[in-house]
């Protein structure tokens, strides 16, 4: 959700059952300027850590956001950086570039203690496919260096679906990685813009892995971020389905405004989604 998408409202009308059930995607920066906002509204952030925030951020902003949560008693997760980043690249600086930014970003795990950490897989077939299992064993390295991180504070590690076309690499990185605190954060909007499939491609496949979705809706060609339900995506199938199945991820609804972040909660509100996958 970008910053300046933000108007310089207060407390917006309660929609607590929903709130109460899911994260809400917000830059640092945002966080950090709307925190009354955020706690008067009772929305726990995911919190992205993309561009030079990890740099230029001093300890104490970090530190204040976290007790402005844990005193309201707001949970949180983390998402950390990936735009420009290669966990698995073949580039020796370039790869320790990118562990070093991941690194960063996991080292304020202690600081929030979130209840998992995104983090992007980065396989794209059209670039790595020739070299896949040397890029497969360096990415492997890079998760398995930071995993500990997250599970010496029983934060789950989730990686997400960008590029990918199926889910076999993640299938792999999960077998290789053999671990409760390694599962997948299944991004809907990047299967249908970026794979053009289905949420049927992921499961039942990724059942086992399953730790965390990522709510936003397209029309199939683009990554719009439109709010849940004015989209094509199937949502009412991928919650019945997870119903049925008993499955309970973590939830983070991925807007890009403040008006869809609000559009998006009316219409789970009305759909019910929330309410099958994780009772009140």
């Amino acid at each position: 959700m970008q910053t300046n998408a933000f108007g310089s409202g207060d407390k917006t009308p309660s929609f607590a059952r929903i709130t109460g059930r899911c994260q809400v995607h917000l830059p640092f920066a945002v966080l950090l300027e709307r925190l009354d906002w955020v706690l008067a509204n009772r929305l726990q952030p995911e919190i992205g850590l993309e561009g030079d925030t990890l740099y230029a951020t001093p300890a104490a902003q970090f530190a204040r956001a976290a007790a402005g949560l844990r005193q309201a008693g707001l949970g949180c997760t983390l998402h950390a950086p990936f735009l420009d980043l290669a966990p698995g690249g073949q580039d020796r600086p370039i790869l320790m570039a990118s562990r070093h930014k991941l690194r960063l970003a996991f080292e304020l795990i202690k600081v929030f203690q979130p209840r998992s950490i995104v983090c992007h897989l980065g396989y794209e077939d059209n670039k790595h496919d020739y070299k896949r299992e040397t890029w497969f064993a360096t990415a492997a390295e890079t998760w398995q260096e930071l995993l500990p991180l997250a599970a010496r504070h029983q934060t789950i590690m989730m990686l997400e679906n960008t590029y990918e076309t199926g889910p076999e690499m993640h299938q792999a990185m999960f077998t290789r990685l053999n671990s409760p605190y390694a599962r997948l954060c299944l991004d809907l909007g990047h299967v249908s813009a970026f794979a053009r499939g289905r949420w049927q491609d992921w499961l039942p496949a990724m059942d086992p892995w399953l730790g965390q979705l990522h709510l936003h809706d397209n029309h199939g060609q683009r990554d719009d971020h439109l709010p849940v339900g004015e989209g094509c995506l199937d949502f009412a199938g991928l919650f019945a389905y997870l119903h049925e199945k008993a499955l309970n991820p973590l939830v983070t609804l991925e807007p890009h405004s403040e008006k869809d972040l609000w559009q998006t909660i009316k219409n789970l509100d009305r759909l019910g989604y929330l309410d099958t996958i994780n009772p009140e």
